[in-house]
C-alpha cells in the first residue's frame, strides 16, 4: 500500500529540506521532484482562445466571418 506525503520546499544551495516526517527510521520511500516553472501558469493567446468550448465557437465564427467580404468594416484613416 502506498501513502502520499506532500510537502511544498524551495531548493537552497541545490538542496531541498523537508519538515520531520512522521516515518520510522529505515523505512524505504521514493522520492518524485516536481519543478513548477512561473511561465506555465501564464495561459498563451491560443490556449485561451480554445480553453472553453465558447472560445473555440467564438474563435471559428470569426474565422469565417473574415473569409466573407460583407461582413468586414472598412475604415478609412483619413476621415477619423
Amino acid at each position: 500500500m502506498l501513502t502520499e506525503i506532500r510537502e511544498r520546499s524551495v531548493v537552497n544551495g541545490g538542496r531541498i529540506t523537508l519538515p520531520p516526517l512522521d516515518l520510522p527510521d529505515g523505512t524505504e520511500v521514493e522520492v518524485i521532484v516536481l519543478v513548477e516553472k512561473a511561465e506555465e501558469h501564464a495561459m498563451d493567446t491560443t490556449e485561451y482562445l480554445l480553453s472553453t468550448e465558447a472560445n473555440r465557437k467564438h474563435l471559428e465564427q470569426s474565422i469565417r466571418d473574415a473569409s466573407d467580404p460583407d461582413k468586414l468594416i472598412y475604415v478609412d484613416i483619413e476621415k477619423l
